[in-house]
């Protein structure tokens, strides 16, 4: 195995001098051509650090403190200054040639580490109380799993990573189900230390996945790269999304009340933000197109209503209007109050990830 280092040393050591600021230099490597394999080795010499403080006495505006830095003499800190110090300020304090070290440099630190996995697919949702990621407010969580936890506690296990993100196109409400082909979802397992895996393999790890709970069920799941996770992403506001809703209504209603709601195209529709999500989403109105619908009579206080709309309708405010803050609305369409009982995602209409024989 060949291991090729790519020392990435502070700019003035080619400028003559030797000295290396206070665990500020960092060797990295990968072995193969491509490989995500990396090593990365943190050295330190305190000699140096009077260096640095010659530099931040001649720039100080330089180095500033940083929350997530643990010191202010970083290498991007270092290169400003340098950038900005007068030459001959610098060669009163770096002679040229350079003084010899008297010490050399300690190992502080050597971690060896992979780089990140990516592994999609689509997941069905068929429980009306599962978030799709852990639902917690103010430091207390409500309900005990989540869609993400669900399949990402699985992924963690088997690849042996230290932790995850989860993405996906869109999200449900907890009392919404994911019917059809399900939701496309991705997720980033980092530091992995188990990357190699066979499709059959990956075809154990999703049917293990999917007896291991009767609240969601994965399918198409598989390896990706970075890179395709993009696609599941790409023209958000373009994609379209079915859905399946139980209306009541106030009024009594016969069939030949709710037929008029068939012939409507390509409804245009104003939303303003919703009551029950304006303490996380800013205000703002929203305009959507509710492309088509499909009515069923059921009883006298209810139907059913097929939707295909826009993404990122809130379906649910287009239903009862959230106060007049979606127009119009079922309810302002039919003159009656409306409300939803019941709402399902039929399809999420995006080609990602590709389908997979069973």
């Amino acid at each position: 195995m060949i291991l090729r280092l790519n020392f990435m040393f502070p700019p003035f050591l080619f400028l003559g001098v030797t000295k290396l600021p206070t665990a500020c230099c960092m060797v990295a490597g990968k072995t193969g051509n491509g490989s995500l394999f990396e090593v990365s080795v943190v050295f330190a010499h305190p000699e140096t650090v009077e260096d640095c403080h010659f530099l931040a006495a001649k720039c100080p505006d330089c180095f500033k403190p940083a929350k997530n830095k643990q010191s202010v003499f970083t290498r991007m800190a270092v290169m400003k200054a340098l950038n900005k110090i007068k030459e001959e300020d610098f060669l009163k304090q770096f002679p040229c040639p350079p003084n010899s070290p008297k010490a050399t440099c300690t190992v502080l630190e050597i971690e060896c580490a992979h780089g990140a996995v990516f592994v999609a697919g689509r997941y069905n949702k068929y429980s009306r109380n599962l978030p799709q990621t852990p639902w917690i407010i103010d430091g207390e969580r409500k309900l005990e799993s989540s869609v993400e936890e669900l399949i990402s506690d699985h992924l963690l296990t088997v690849f042996k990573a230290e932790s995850f993100n989860f993405s996906s196109s869109g999200r449900e409400d907890v009392d919404v189900r994911t019917l059809g082909n399900g939701r496309p979802f991705a997720i980033e397992l980092v530091n992995p230390h188990r990357v190699h895996f066979t499709s059959q393999e990956i075809k154990e790890l999703q049917q293990k996945i999917n007896n291991s709970s009767n609240k969601i069920q994965v399918r198409d799941l598989q390896l990706v790269t970075r890179e395709a996770i993009g696609h599941m992403k790409e023209g958000e506001e373009e994609k379209t999304k079915t859905y399946s809703a139980l209306i009541w209504t106030n009024k009594v209603i016969q069939k030949k009340d709710i037929e008029f709601l068939n012939d409507i195209k390509d409804l245009k529709i104003d939303q303003k933000t919703p009551l029950r999500v304006l303490h996380r989403r800013p205000l703002a109105v929203r305009a959507r197109v509710i492309h088509s619908m499909e009515s069923h009579y059921v009883d006298e206080h209810h139907f059913r209503l097929y939707l295909k709309t826009q993404a990122g309708t809130y379906i649910k405010e287009f239903v009862h209007g959230d106060f007049g803050r979606t127009k119009p609305n079922i309810g302002s369409l039919m003159n009656v109050t409306a409300d939803i009982l019941e709402l399902d995602v039929e399809s999420v209409d995006v080609d990602w990830p590709p389908a997979l024989d069973d």
